[in-house]
């Protein structure tokens, strides 16, 4: 478990942690904490998250932040995208409300130390999709394999396009690998039957 590291970079207003309190005693568990993460970091489905974190479901890699009265975990792998991340509570006369303005959590700040898979969806998001996009098009990277394939699949105008083989293979298998050494190829799991939704 890391102490909290510089990198860390995450601002919880005293009214927020006030409120997290508040929670965390409703709770009645020795030692509950929070955890805040991303679902789907780097995309544009990312969600910030807050959760509760019972003793023991911390992970390796989190990173812990002591605040007064209430601590806090992040995860490691979320680190990157809650850069600047600010988490806020306002009340109101319907209670109040928990905000969490993530700015970084769709757009990492990629290293070379990143996962590939963030790397990849950087390089896709970036790179790839604005070309795509004027297709209605886009790509998102379901898995990357253990032998190193991007495994990625093709939505919008991109399906049941007879050029989908060409473009993926050429286009953006050639970006990938140039940006991402680390990938052997690409595989594509859209069924390209289905033309419901394709461009001509």
């Amino acid at each position: 478990m890391s102490e909290q590291s510089s990198e860390l970079n995450v601002t919880i207003t005293e009214s927020a942690q006030e409120y997290l309190r508040e929670l965390l005693d409703k709770q009645d568990c020795e030692g509950i904490a929070i955890r805040m993460f991303v679902s789907s970091p780097g995309t544009p489905n990312a969600e910030t998250c807050i959760a509760y974190c019972r003793p023991g479901e911390e992970q390796e890699d989190d990173v812990v932040m002591e605040l007064n009265g209430l601590k806090a975990y992040f995860e490691g792998r979320s680190v990157p995208y809650l850069d600047e991340a600010r988490v806020d509570y306002s009340s109101d006369k319907m209670g109040g409300q928990l905000t969490i303005r993530a700015p970084n959590s769709r757009m990492p700040k990629i290293t070379d130390d990143s996962p590939v898979e963030d790397r990849i969806n950087y390089v896709l998001y970036n790179d790839i999709n604005p070309g795509l996009a004027a297709h209605g098009g886009q790509v998102s990277l379901v898995e990357f394999t253990e032998d190193n394939y991007a495994i990625l699949k093709f939505g919008g105008g991109c399906q049941g396009c007879g050029m989908v083989d060409m473009t993926l293979k050429e286009g953006v298998e050639k970006t990938l690998k140039e940006k991402v050494p680390e990938v052997a190829g690409v595989k594509d799991i859209t069924d390209h039957t289905d033309k419901s939704q394709a461009y001509y």
